[in-house]
């Protein structure tokens, strides 16, 4: 072996070296998501400019791109997000919907979505948007059990992500956890809504969101809950919030304030 692929091949030893150390000494300030379970996990929050994979659990296609989303929201921070899904993913889940992440929080207006005819054009375009530092961050959707995302791939995003500082966030739905690089990985399905009426939780979407890698700390599972408004996690409750009764003294202020909130 000559000098040159000696140089090489310690170059790209000390790159995954890098990528793969326990310290967090080269790390930014972590995104914290709101839920103070996983956020103590996790150490303050998610890294940025790193790779995070939300896997589908069974049948749960939805439940990982909504929860997805929120990630995405919480880290590119009011930056342009692109979303890149394969064809057979709006075959098999349908286009994303511009009200639904609207509803969510998120702004459409900052989104742009790519269709990839396959894995591997999915991967290129993934990886040319990850080099534009004006990005918050890069979603890639990726259906079924991809060789083509193995662990040589998810190195080159990761570092592409350590590159410009833009998060990559890795969505697979009906596949499997294999070996990768990546800071986070999380198996994402709906959670139960708590007891009550239809009109004190209808609204609040609840995700069971296990988190079972964790480069740089323990691993836990939570029901977290996704505040529209905040645009952040949240610790659920587990019952709705009861009413107060009137005050003795002045009950028609009571009244009109009670009617104006299930008015709005």
């Amino acid at each position: 072996m000559n000098g040159a692929r000696m140089g090489t091949l310690a170059s790209l030893r000390g790159s995954i070296a890098r990528i793969e150390a326990p310290s967090d000494a080269a790390m930014p300030n972590r995104i914290a998501l709101g839920h103070a379970g996983a956020d103590a996990m996790l150490r303050g929050g998610l890294a940025p400019a790193a790779l995070h994979e939300v896997f589908a659990a069974g049948h749960q296609g939805g439940a990982a791109t909504g929860f997805i989303a929120g990630l995405a929201g919480r880290l590119s921070a009011r930056k342009p997000l692109v979303w890149v899904r394969q064809d057979f993913s709006d075959r098999e889940n349908g286009a994303l919907s511009m009200r639904g992440l609207a509803e969510l929080g998120l702004d459409p207006r900052l989104l742009v979505t790519v269709r990839a005819a396959d894995v591997d054009s999915g991967l290129r375009t993934a990886a040319d948007a990850l080099a534009c530092d004006a990005l918050g961050a890069v979603v890639l959707e990726v259906w079924g059990q991809a060789r083509q995302l193995d662990l040589v791939a998810s190195r080159k995003l990761t570092l592409a992500a350590q590159a410009s500082g833009v998060t990559a966030l890795v969505l697979r739905i009906a596949a499997t956890p294999i070996p990768s690089t990546a800071e986070t990985r999380w198996i994402v399905r709906a959670a139960h809504s708590p007891p009550g009426n239809a009109a004190s939780v209808w609204g609040t979407p609840r995700f069971e969101a296990e988190l079972v890698r964790n480069r740089h700390g323990p691993v836990g599972r939570w029901i977290m809950e996704w505040k529209c408004d905040e645009c952040q996690f949240s610790e659920p409750s587990a019952y709705p919030q009861p009413v107060a009764a009137t005050p003795a003294h002045r009950p028609h202020q009571a009244q009109a304030r009670a009617g104006h909130r299930l008015a709005s």
